[in-house]
């Protein structure tokens, strides 16, 4: 697998075992339908091998954070990021570069629940959060609920939701509501904004 575009493109992602990637068609049409990622703040859901966040930071985020609690996709993710050339600085349960020229990130080590009410009493806001969680787990319902929950998305962000077609997401879901959805296959992606009273 390959970052698509940006000032890593071509460079490789190594995968973990066992784990279900974002297909390159995917990741291209998640850019291609947010276009400008230039000083953005992106949050990395259910990271795995980092892929997405990794476009991110290819296509101009400031900043990128990625969330992940199996240590063998951590693993990955350290290797994928230290490839394109930002390396990583190690610590406990959190760990981030400096601000430079390629954007800064962090990687936490927690599961996504915790991660995002952590993420909350920080007060970080994101202008895009994607989430990517196992299929047929119900967690891609469980996660917006969360998200739903805790005020970390910007007034104009975007959750976008990388899901099952057999896992059907409410088209509202507390003060969050859908405005785009495309299928790839047996992939949906479901696109959702704050509601704005």
């Amino acid at each position: 697998m390959r970052i698509i575009s940006g000032r890593f493109k071509r460079k490789t992602i190594k995968l973990p075992k066992g784990i279900r990637p974002t297909q390159d068609k995917v990741r291209k049409a998640v850019f291609d339908i947010l276009r400008d990622m230039k000083k953005v703040s992106f949050l990395d859901l259910y990271a795995g091998s980092g892929a997405v966040g990794l476009e991110a930071l290819s296509q101009g985020a400031y900043k990128v954070i990625f969330v992940e609690n199996d240590r063998r996709c951590i693993k990955k993710l350290r290797g994928n990021l230290a490839s394109v050339g930002v390396g990583v600085k190690a610590g406990s349960a959190v760990e981030r570069n400096q601000p430079s020229i390629e954007g800064s990130y962090e990687i936490i080590k927690l599961d996504v629940i915790r991660a995002i009410k952590q993420l909350s009493q920080r007060n970080e806001k994101f202008d895009f959060a994607f989430l990517d969680p196992p299929y047929h787990q119900n967690l891609a319902k469980k996660t917006l609920k969360i998200l739903s929950r805790y005020d970390i998305l910007s007034p104009y962000g975007l959750i976008i939701c990388q899901h099952s077609k057999r896992e059907i997401l409410s088209e509202t879901e507390d003060d969050l509501k859908l405005v785009k959805r495309a299928r790839y296959g047996d992939t949906l992606l479901s696109f959702y904004k704050k509601r704005i009273n």
